[in-house]
């Protein structure tokens, strides 16, 4: 194993916000491999965020943003544990992210279990018709997959949570939040959004 160093812990550290111990360790799981340190932070943070989902996140912050030309605006809140992480630097910056996310990709719905049922259904049956007859012969188990995962494009385009992050598409939002449960050690919430226009 190679040498884990302070430059080693303290660049990790600043890449994946996780508190520095946890990089250290990872590193020394990870036998000094960046890459796999990485992951290794990612699946203990999601791990930890299932952890803390049954806690509490009665304080936050509502986050605002509003465009160079003054015609759009966003509203956000974020729920939290502590007044403490609230105050947070990288809390504040996850807050203008999602507002800034918001404001670029206009999702009319947070989850998806706020699409309406009929609109659900009625795109489903749009995408069982189109795959029926873009794959007229193949096996029906390979259409309805097809359908399955034209379905998750939908709710990617629509829902908030689904969406990939504009700064980083290797992440939706959704674990995105989850990631930052690890770097602040609290549970964290999204808990709505507002988008406005001029004149809209």
């Amino acid at each position: 194993m190679g040498k884990i160093d302070a430059r080693m812990v303290g660049d990790l550290r600043k890449e994946s916000g996780a508190p520095m111990m946890d990089c250290k360790r990872a590193l020394e799981e990870a036998c000094g491999n960046v890459d796999k340190a990485k992951e290794l932070l990612r699946l203990a943070g999601l791990s930890s965020a299932e952890k803390r989902a049954g806690r509490d996140a009665k304080e936050g912050r509502v986050f605002s943003y509003v465009h160079s030309d003054y015609k759009i605006g966003v509203l956000v809140e974020i729920g939290c544990e502590t007044d403490f992480v609230a105050r947070n630097e990288d809390f504040a910056q996850l807050g203008h992210d999602l507002c800034l996310q918001v404001a670029f990709t206009r999702p009319p719905y947070l989850t998806r279990d706020e699409v309406p049922a009929d609109e659900v259904e009625k795109e489903r049956n749009y995408l069982l018709a189109q795959v029926k007859e873009q794959m007229a012969g193949k096996p029906q188990e390979i259409q309805d997959k097809t359908v399955d995962g034209r379905l998750a494009k939908f709710f990617e385009k629509i829902c908030l949570m689904d969406q990939k992050f504009i700064k980083d598409d290797k992440v939706n939002i959704e674990t995105l939040v989850k990631q930052k449960v690890a770097t602040f050690g609290e549970k964290l919430v999204l808990r709505r959004f507002h988008f406005f226009q001029v004149g809209a």
